[in-house]
């Protein structure tokens, strides 16, 4: 076990590999066990991308099971080959994509856009990884567009959701008790101050949007909105032959080029969230940095680019998926993080507890107990982890700005991204910061609008 090897403030033992750095469970970390059970209850979340791929491509519950496997496998990739992040969804692009996606006819037309789109994603994430130009390539873009694309995608979430015919339609009390108490639960005054009374509340607080769903598995059924769950034992059971045979090129065919091209807006609109991602996981691990100095984590974002831009193609050809290969969990990592800074003998490595909780989730799909005591409320479970997604991007999204021109030119590119997709927003983009910035086109402006109003909180708050 060359784990338990590591001198004070080096990086836990690996196999090098080119650009990766490999690391086995047992050998190069210490299996916890905490964010293995842990993982176990969170696979209901990623459960809940079955809604998704039943609503916009039909299809049925068993081969959208074997999708989100795959996905789950792929998720794994990550801390094996040396990335310290829990993976997940590209949640703030799915209503993005959702949107490109519905502009072709539901069977083979709508299949070949999403694999052209997420093939495409993928050959850019990789090649900015080799080339190292993924900051740069996200600096050329304005801050009045960048803060329309998250805007949008933000306000696209809600629209999914209480639009005619959306989730809420079909469960209103359940979503309105359930998002309710998620919202007070990760984003309330209030409930912060339990937390710093009680661990009781600590370790609820970490459970992200579960505990809301959980909720929903109750609530649900006493609003009628729900069958109470039929919990059977044994082992789940996806089917890859009707994937194969029904959604990817295996069975159809590869896609004409055209796709191609109509993806290209909406891959890079895509590509400005996932890049906030990797910033953001960078922002997440220098705070543990400052705590954990008995552990080097080594976190290289063109690696990570080079694995989640691997999985985007990988799952392009065997398992076309709306929700993508994305490099964070933003909520999983903020936990797994909390519990490393606890020290070392909380969590030994970081790799072991990232690593840990991933082969929990894979470990929970495979279980039919989960699996059907989370089944009849997955639009709920989707639902809450798009409006919880909804309320961060718009957040986000308006921060983007640094002006009140920018703040305008970013409304007008989100509307435009919800009703008629990501070409027009950045058309209209471009030509407003053209013909509002000139020749500032890419600097824009600083009015400080946004640091004046933090000054003033700050000023209040002495």
């Amino acid at each position: 076990m060359k784990w338990k090897k590591r001198r004070y403030g080096e990086e836990t033992s690996y196999i090098p590999a080119g650009p990766f750095k490999i690391r086995l469970p047992f050998v190069h970390y210490r299996f916890e066990w905490p964010d293995y059970v842990q993982g176990l209850l969170m696979c209901a979340v990623d459960l809940g991308a079955i809604t998704l791929l039943a609503d916009h491509l039909g299809m049925p519950f068993d081969v959208a099971l074997a999708v989100v496997i795959l996905n789950g496998l792929l998720y794994l990739a990550h801390h094996l080959l040396g990335d310290p992040v829990i993976p997940g969804w590209i949640t703030p692009a799915v209503p993005l994509l959702v949107l490109f996606v519905g502009q072709f006819p539901e069977g083979p037309d709508r299949v070949y856009a999403l694999v052209a789109f997420q093939l495409t994603l993928g050959i850019l994430s990789i090649l900015l990884g080799m080339t190292g130009l993924a900051s740069k390539v996200v600096r050329l873009v304005p801050n009045a567009i960048k803060s329309g694309i998250i805007l949008g995608a933000g306000i696209g979430a809600v629209v999914s959701i209480f639009e005619v015919g959306g989730k809420f339609d079909l469960f209103p009390y359940t979503i309105s008790i359930c998002i309710g108490f998620a919202f007070y639960l990760l984003f309330s005054k209030s409930f912060g101050k339990l937390k710093m009374r009680n661990k009781v509340w600590v370790f609820i607080g970490n459970l992200g949007i579960l505990p809301a769903i959980l909720l929903a598995v109750f609530v649900a059924p006493i609003f009628g909105e729900a069958k109470w769950p039929d919990i059977q034992w044994g082992f789940s059971s996806p089917d890859f032959a009707a994937l194969w045979s029904d959604y990817t090129v295996f069975g159809l065919g590869f896609p004409a080029l055209t796709f191609f091209l109509s993806a290209i807006p909406a891959v890079f609109a895509t590509y400005l969230v996932v890049f906030g991602d990797v910033l953001k996981t960078k922002a997440l691990l220098s705070e543990s940095d400052e705590v954990r100095e008995d552990e080097k984590v080594d976190y290289n974002p063109n690696r990570a680019h080079l694995i989640f831009g691997g999985r985007n193609v990988i799952m392009s050809f065997i398992g076309p998926d709306i929700t993508m290969c994305g490099p964070l969990w933003a909520a999983m990592q903020v936990v797994v993080v909390e519990r490393f800074k606890n020290g070392k003998k909380a969590m030994n490595s970081f790799f072991g507890g990232a690593g840990s909780f991933r082969w929990g989730t894979n470990t929970g799909l495979f279980l039919l107990p989960v699996v059907s005591l989370v089944e009849p409320i997955l639009g709920v479970a989707l639902a809450l982890t798009l409006l919880v997604q909804g309320y961060v991007s718009v957040r986000v999204g308006v921060m983007q700005a640094k002006s009140q021109r920018d703040l305008g030119i970013a409304g007008v590119v989100a509307a435009i991204l919800v009703i008629k997709g990501a070409g027009m927003a950045f058309a209209a983009g471009i030509l407003l910061c053209a013909l509002l910035y000139g020749k500032d086109f890419f600097k824009g402006e600083n009015d400080k609008t946004f640091t004046n109003h933090g000054e003033e909180e700050e000023s209040k708050a002495s």
